[in-house]
């Protein structure tokens, strides 16, 4: 069994709505767990256990389990939909007939490695802070981070919404007047490393995502994707 969480936090995780518009959903009485309406928001869910569904279609549960390595290209939304018609991470997955959802969120201009499954218990623990995934980014700045900015990023550093976890950063080389800094963090807030390195004052004019855990895009063309082997799962569930 696997942590109750709430039920609007679970449906913003699998991808189905923004946890404001997933409040939405459950005070207009469109998602039942195990088959009875809900309309409580505070109302909690066991992913691994508990079935949900929206309007009636299964949310994570009920089908084939699936596990996908994206490699998103700029340009494209983690989103099931967009309001505004923009395009979405799922017109990639050209084959895949299952729901699957973005685990966690790249910025609609950031590309790089992408997770989309159906597990939901899964989903919950690589988004749990407790549990630690590591995520690595190759930034493009303006400018060429001196040591002290380094030190700062390695330190944590204060945003709006409190003080960042200490994160690893570097300098890989320069690119003009600018340069490629890689930053590794274990966090997942909100458009987060773009906002490290604003703070410390260096724009990020370029941003992709590279690695989560031990994952990684290297030999996934950008806009393609591949299943996750049967080792890479096993290995993600006992992080």
């Amino acid at each position: 069994m696997s942590e109750p969480i709430r039920l609007q936090k679970y449906l913003a995780e699998q991808g189905v709505a923004s946890r404001r518009a997933a409040e939405t959903l459950i005070a207009a009485g469109r998602v039942a767990v195990n088959g009875h309406t809900v309309t409580e928001l505070g109302a909690k869910v066991d992913p691994a256990r508990d079935r949900v569904a929206v309007d009636g279609a299964l949310v994570g549960g009920g089908q084939r389990q699936r596990y996908i390595l994206l490699h998103k290209p700029a340009g494209y939304i983690c989103s099931a939909h967009d309001e505004r018609g923009r395009r979405t991470v799922l017109d990639l997955l050209d084959g895949v007939t299952e729901r699957v959802y973005p685990v966690g969120r790249l910025d609609y201009d950031t590309s790089g490695l992408l997770l989309l499954t159906n597990d939901g218990s899964l989903t919950h623990k690589l988004l749990h802070p407790s549990h630690e995934v590591e995520k690595a980014y190759l930034a493009e700045v303006a400018g060429c981070p001196q040591e002290a900015a380094l030190n700062k990023l390695r330190q944590g550093v204060r945003l709006s919404d409190g003080l960042t976890a200490p994160a690893r950063a570097r300098v890989i080389k320069m690119h003009g007047s600018n340069a490629l800094v890689e930053l590794v963090i274990h966090e997942g807030r909100n458009r987060q490393v773009r906002r490290m390195l604003e703070a410390v004052g260096y724009p990020v004019l370029h941003l992709k995502r590279t690695r989560v855990a031990f994952l990684d895009v290297r030999h996934i063309p950008l806009g393609q994707w591949r299943e996750l082997t049967a080792d890479e799962v096993k290995r993600l569930k006992e992080m």
